[in-house]
C-alpha cells in the first residue's frame, strides 16, 4: 500500500551561505518541520536527492529557517527555492486535521449544550493554541482548538464541541 502524503510547507527563499532555506506553512497550517523529519520536495529535479531530512529548525517571524543534512551550499539550496516540501502523514501530529485552515473552513460545529453553533469561517493562530471563528444562531462564537473541549472530530460531518459556560451568548441567539 502506498504511503500517504501531505503538503505542508513551501521553500520561500535561502538564508545565508551554508545551504539554509526559510520554509512557509501551506494551507494555513501551523509550522510542522522539525529536527529529523524526512521530507519529500517537489517537482524532484532530474538529477539530485529528492528526500531530505531536517537537521535544523528555528521558528522565525516569517516561517521556519531550515538546514537539511544533505544540502550545504548557497547553490543547492537555491534550488529548492519555489518547492513544496511534503511529509509522510504517519510522521505528522495526529490532531493535523485540527488545524488545516482549508479542510476547516464550512464545517458545522455542535455544541453538547447547545446544540448547533455554526460553521467555522476563520481559524486564528495563538500564541498557545488555535482558536475557530464559528458564526451561526449564536452569532460569533470563538472555539479554543485544546483538546479538552474537542469531542468528536472526524474528517467529515459535524465537530461536536463541549464548551465552558461563558462562551457561548445564549441571549444572542437567534432562531
Amino acid at each position: 500500500m502506498a504511503e500517504a502524503y501531505r503538503s505542508i510547507a513551501r521553500i520561500q527563499k535561502t538564508h545565508g551561505r551554508n545551504g539554509e532555506v526559510v520554509a512557509v506553512p501551506t494551507h494555513g497550517l501551523p509550522l510542522l518541520l522539525h529536527e529529523g523529519l524526512e521530507v519529500t520536495v517537489v517537482p524532484p529535479e532530474l538529477k539530485g536527492p529528492r528526500r531530505h531530512v531536517v537537521s535544523r529548525c528555528v521558528d522565525a517571524p516569517a516561517g521556519q529557517l531550515v538546514a537539511f543534512a544533505d544540502v550545504r551550499s548557497l547553490g543547492e539550496a537555491s534550488r529548492l527555492v519555489g518547492k513544496t516540501v511534503l511529509a509522510r502523514m504517519a510522521d505528522l501530529p495526529a490532531d493535523v486535521a485540527l488545524h488545516d485552515v482549508d479542510a476547516l473552513a464550512g464545517r458545522m460545529v455542535r455544541d453538547v449544550r447547545h446544540g448547533p453553533l455554526g460553521a467555522i469561517e476563520e481559524v486564528l493562530r495563538g500564541p498557545a493554541n488555535d482558536v475557530w471563528v464559528v458564526r451561526g444562531r449564536y452569532g460569533e462564537v470563538l472555539v479554543p482548538v485544546v483538546e479538552a473541549m474537542i469531542r468528536e472530530f472526524d474528517e467529515s460531518g459535524d465537530i461536536l464541541v463541549d464548551l465552558p459556560d461563558g462562551l457561548v451568548d445564549e441571549g444572542a441567539a437567534c432562531e
